[in-house]
């Protein structure tokens, strides 16, 4: 069971998903390790309340510091699975930051640099990487998006690590900026559907950012969440509250 005295890493802490669940985290006084290429910019966003360290999944040899004495380790990065500026397409010095080398080669990198004695690694993935071929994730997939994901996820399960895999559809609900970390504290999806989540690959429709942080975040509390991989979405009248607790049992259960 997790605990104020272990120490969380977030690989992606400055990116949408990622704010969130540094501000989730916060909320229960746990202790974040926030990974960014930016220490700039996370310093700004989240106000000396986490440790920040500079580290590009892409490089191993800068991962090193962001993982020592690290107990668990949540990962959100992520590019865009269709060519855009953000790709910086490689050059003599860098590799490209397309979704191979961030989220096929990267995450091999992160798992190769987590000790041995880690609790839990988290990884947000994606709805489709088990149905590649299958509309409309075969367009989704065009530039392997998918293909890099799922090799990151077969990284993370053959290391023996405990883990929790979660594929979100697609993604709805901010922030679409930099919010200030009061705001990302209070942040609750203003959708009106419930939590689904089911074992493997076969939901569809869409994900609130906040509930994929809300489940990276509780995940870590539950036992029943350890070495499994399911998908997310938001569907039917939503509660007023989540019953993660019993969400998790019966993703167990099924």
């Amino acid at each position: 069971m997790i605990s104020n005295a272990d120490k969380i890493l977030v690989a992606g802490a400055t990116g949408g998903v990622g704010q969130l669940i540094v501000a989730k985290l916060l909320a229960k006084d746990l202790q974040v390790r926030a990974l960014t290429r930016d220490r700039s910019k996370a310093e700004s966003m989240f106000e000396q309340k986490v440790e920040i360290v500079e580290g590009d999944i892409r490089y191993p040899n800068t991962l090193t510091e962001g993982t020592d004495g690290i107990n668990y380790i949540i990962c959100c990065t992520g590019t865009t699975a269709f060519p855009s500026l953000r790709w910086d397409f490689a050059n003599l010095f860098q590799p490209a930051n397309n979704p191979e080398a961030v989220d096929g080669e990267g995450i091999k990198n992160l798992v190769n640099a987590a000790t041995q004695d880690l609790k839990r690694f988290v990884f947000i993935s994606s709805c489709g990487v088990l149905r590649k071929d299958e509309f409309p994730y075969s367009i989704l997939n065009a530039f392997g998006v998918l293909d890099a994901k799922l090799t990151g996820e077969k990284a993370i399960i053959e290391s023996g690590l405990p883990y929790t895999i979660i594929r979100p559809s697609r993604l709805i609900d901010g922030p679409y900026t930099s919010y200030d970390l009061n705001t990302l504290l209070r942040a609750k999806t203003d959708g009106k559907k419930a939590v689904e989540i089911e074992k493997g690959d076969r939901l569809n429709g869409e994900t609130s950012r906040i509930d994929v942080a809300n489940a990276a975040v509780e995940s870590l509390f539950y036992d029943t969440t350890v070495n499994q991989e399911f998908s997310m979405i938001n569907s039917g009248d939503r509660p007023n509250t989540t019953d993660w607790k019993q969400l998790f049992f019966d993703l167990q259960q099924s």
